[in-house]
């Protein structure tokens, strides 16, 4: 399974085609996260002002686009090179921010 940090409206725009991120356009691939741990750096890192956050859960088996694990020194992403069908997202989990907005855990949204 492979994680997918995005706002919440970015997620539910476009429901009817696949999710295609801006970074698709920009860099070619979408960013995703192979662990909750790396997921929740990225809520805190890029994405700490973003309220609404969610997690995308994607079965990588369920994806047409190619999956490239690529990285700097012993670090490995996965980089999904291609538009995210809507049917491999097995899961959309919610970002829990503490009282002082730092990404906690993931959550089953509601």
């Amino acid at each position: 399974m492979l994680l997918h940090v995005v706002p919440a409206e970015e997620w539910t725009a476009d429901a009817a085609g696949p999710y295609a991120p801006a970074s698709l356009a920009s860099e070619g691939f979408v960013h995703c996260s192979a662990d909750e741990s790396a997921a929740l750096a990225v809520a805190n890192g890029p994405y700490r002002a973003v309220e609404h956050l969610l997690v995308l859960v994607i079965d990588e088996s369920l994806l047409t686009a190619e999956v490239r694990w690529e990285g700097l020194r012993d670090t490995l992403f996965p980089h999904v090179y291609g538009p995210v069908e809507r049917a491999s997202v097995t899961a959309v989990l919610a970002v829990r921010r503490d009282a002082d907005g730092h990404a906690r855990e993931l959550t089953p949204r509601v």
